[in-house]
């Protein structure tokens, strides 16, 4: 399929599955890959079409996912339709309301609460033991790319040898209480950038797609951890 003929092929493809010729689609939302995320509204129902090019996307992982996610109970986009072949996934829509923008000291025990209940439900329910391992060679990598872009990169610092011992102990140990730790699904992205505020109080759960079998602290480090937002150390232990 030609790039240029995307937008037209994606729409036909929406109108067709929800047998609306009238449907017009907007863009939703962009992520941090090759997808593109588009809504549309039908017989007064909003839908979100995900456009992934088969070239340079695999949408199986999240269509499993996805799949493992609604069939424990929780609150992933339901999907309704799929051309695997051309990328296209038509799903239910969780709305545009991110945990991100609406935390604030009054409203955060109540949405971390609901986000804490459902990581628990993800962990016990879900079944992971099939995913790839996040074992160490894997853990190891991802912490490598602190001082590749963090210090080198983006500080022009590189450490001595002396500096790396201390660093390279550091992962170490990381690796070790991990690697000691019950495992179960990891999601990996489990933050407030990836969450969505819903009527039910249950919130809807985005970027799944990456979900391992792994240490079971480490979606609750994403969290209350998160790189997009900080917390007194008090209020934090008092969640964990």
């Amino acid at each position: 399929m030609h790039t240029s003929n995307r937008p037209a092929q994606r729409l036909l493809w929406a109108q067709t599955a929800l047998n609306d010729p009238a449907l017009a689609l907007e863009s939703a939302s962009a992520d941090a890959s090759f997808r593109s995320y588009w809504r549309g509204c039908s017989d007064g129902r909003t839908w979100i079409v995900m456009d992934a090019p088969p070239d340079k996307e695999d949408i199986l992982p999240w269509l499993q996912m996805a799949k493992r996610l609604t069939d424990a109970g929780l609150n992933a986009p339901f999907v309704h339709g799929v051309d695997a072949d051309n990328g296209f996934v038509l799903m239910s829509d969780l709305g545009t309301r991110l945990f991100l923008p609406e935390l604030t000291d009054e409203s955060v025990d109540g949405l971390y609460s609901q986000a804490l209940d459902a990581l628990l439900r993800m962990q016990t329910r879900v079944p992971s033991t099939d995913l790839p391992a996040y074992d160490e060679a894997r853990l190891v990598a991802e912490m490598e790319l602190m001082p590749t872009w963090f210090f080198q990169r983006h500080l022009g610092f590189n450490p001595e040898c002396e500096q790396w011992d201390i660093i390279e102990s550091a992962f170490r140990a990381l690796v070790n209480n991990a690697n000691r730790q019950t495992a179960c699904f990891v999601h990996r992205d489990y933050h407030s950038r990836n969450l969505l505020i819903s009527g039910s109080g249950d919130p809807g759960i985005l970027d799944f797609q990456d979900a391992v079998h792994g240490p079971m602290t480490y979606d609750l480090v994403s969290i209350l951890r998160d790189c997009y937002i900080a917390w007194p150390e008090a209020r934090v232990q008092g969640w964990v």
